[in-house]
């Protein structure tokens, strides 16, 4: 069994309790304008053209984007830092892209992690088969599960398609009594109008002490060049990155429902 992974990133401590290895897939249905991972939306291994700058010589090379692993390989990955997370609590997360693009990996990934003893989250849009969770639901620990629109004519704007599989998975999740952690990323002028949060209020408020936790992440602009790079339209010019002071308001907003509300995950 075999996935194509484009990053695996160690010692993480915003994807899930303590510290982890995140491994990130290619593939997502989404077409997020603020996504800062354009090098997930194909499933397919990349060659991307790259000037590197030596010794005051700009040399033109190309950089692959994307590695075929076996499952095997990747737990050979992952089992090097088990001492870390034993220590703090932690595990492994699968990130994307979408991570259920890949369901057939996952899954056996997830398996091989929980015959090893780890903690398993699943970082995801939502934005899957019911199939797909199913398959998948029983042996996760944890789902860091996104919510970035509750407008589903403006979900579709913004990401390319509806919010209504998000919705009808989180209930599917919930009613299965999984650990989900709400992650909503805070973008100025998309999704931080009064109405919005309204609406994000009511959804908390519906699924009461089963939402506990929800990480607000701020809007940053940081894969700008990679738009660049890939030479693929990057949507958000003239759209400042958001600090951490900037969004303490919506964390105090949160918090007063009774939540415990991070920024940044």
């Amino acid at each position: 069994m075999t996935g194509i992974v484009f990053d695996i990133k160690r010692y993480a401590v915003h994807d899930g309790p303590g510290i982890r290895t995140t491994v990130f897939l290619k593939g997502c249905p989404l077409r997020c304008w603020w996504c800062h991972n354009p090098e997930s939306f194909s499933v397919e291994i990349l060659q991307v053209p790259r000037s590197v700058l030596l010794d005051g010589k700009t040399i033109e090379t190309t950089e692959t984007i994307g590695k075929e692993m076996e499952v095997k390989e990747l737990m050979e990955e992952i089992l090097k830092d088990t001492m870390y997370y034993e220590e703090s609590g932690g595990g492994v997360t699968f990130s994307g892209g979408e991570p259920l693009m890949q369901t057939d990996f996952v899954q056996a990934a997830i398996r091989a992690c929980k015959e090893a003893g780890l903690h398993v989250a699943i970082d995801t849009s939502g934005v899957a088969s019911r199939e797909q969770f199913e398959r998948i639901v029983d042996d996760a620990d944890l789902f860091l599960y996104d919510i970035k629109h509750l407008n589903d004519q403006k979900h579709q704007k913004y990401t390319g398609v509806s919010n209504r599989l998000v919705l009808d998975n989180l209930a599917f999740l919930l009613d299965q009594k999984k650990e989900v952690i709400i992650r909503y990323p805070v973008v100025p002028g998309i999704n931080d109008e009064e109405q919005q949060l309204l609406a994000l209020e009511e959804l908390l408020k519906r699924y009461g002490h089963q939402l506990p936790e929800l990480h607000l992440l701020p809007y940053h602009a940081i894969a700008r060049g990679k738009y660049e790079r890939f030479k693929l339209p990057y949507k958000m010019n003239g759209t400042e990155a958001l600090s951490k002071e900037e969004v303490l308001p919506y964390q105090n907003r949160f918090t007063k429902l009774g939540l415990k509300v991070k920024i940044g995950g």
